[in-house]
């Protein structure tokens, strides 16, 4: 099971209030908000169950950076294991 770490976001609650609709869109996408009144935060908006649900697109994109990262980039400096990068 692979999990996302969340980002933590800040809004004024003037602001969450005007976009209300699009901060929940946004939570049940995952993402959290802290609120704040006067720069003090007073509230935390978090999805319930606490796992991200990914769109469509952003799980091919996730797909897509796994492969890469199962490829390597190509540093011209030949295979690395742990031994090499340790060396006793």
């Amino acid at each position: 099971m692979c999990y996302i770490m969340r980002m933590t976001k800040t809004v004024t609650l003037r602001d969450a209030n005007q976009q209300f609709a699009r901060c929940i869109r946004e939570v049940e996408a995952g993402e959290e908000f802290v609120i704040t009144r006067n720069g003090t935060p007073v509230a935390r908006l978090v999805p319930i169950g606490g796992r991200r649900v990914l769109t469509e697109k952003q799980q091919a994109a996730l797909e897509l950076l796994r492969e890469a990262m199962r490829e390597g980039l190509p540093i011209g400096a030949g295979k690395l294991d742990r031994d090499a990068l340790h060396e006793r």
